[in-house]
């Protein structure tokens, strides 16, 4: 069992990271590049940090279920530091951008890591696997008790 949810985990983790990943190029933005205070945060730049996290997260809910809020940290730190690297190592910088400082860039990664963190909690809640009622008619695990019966005189 113990085996099954750690592959769910890393599967979850993966399909966040994925997710993240192609959402961050369909987007066109790279958030680790900085234009200018006015050219830098626009919508696009606003909907890669604080919209696309959110799918990130509830995505990651669903792959795994109860406990994905926990997991659904993690696409968004694994694939701002890749793309970070990626910028500073091999794209390099455009013409009319510098790479932003690591501080500004933390800053950005954890408010990614924050909308994702919602993203899990309103997974967990939105596909009732946790938070809320069992519908109508559904098992329960708790063992119904007979009250006693009286002795008849």
């Amino acid at each position: 069992m113990k085996k099954s949810r750690y592959l769910l985990g890393f599967i979850a983790i993966l399909v966040g990271c994925i997710i993240n990943y192609v959402g961050d190029h369909l987007i066109g933005v790279r958030v680790e590049l900085y234009y200018g205070l006015t050219e830098t945060f626009g919508a696009a730049w606003f909907s890669q940090i604080f919209l696309l996290p959110v799918l990130v997260g509830y995505s990651v809910s669903y792959v795994y279920g109860l406990g994905g809020k926990w997991l659904c940290y993690f696409p968004p730190l694994i694939v701002r530091t890749y793309a970070y690297v990626e910028t500073m190592y091999f794209l390099g910088d455009t013409p009319g951008a510098s790479l932003m400082p690591a501080g500004w860039w933390g800053f950005f990664v954890i408010l990614a890591v924050e909308s994702a963190v919602i993203g899990g909690v309103l997974g967990e809640v939105l596909i009732k696997r946790i938070y809320g009622r069992t519908p109508k008619g559904a098992a329960t695990d708790t063992p119904t008790v007979e009250p006693p019966k009286a002795d008849a005189p």
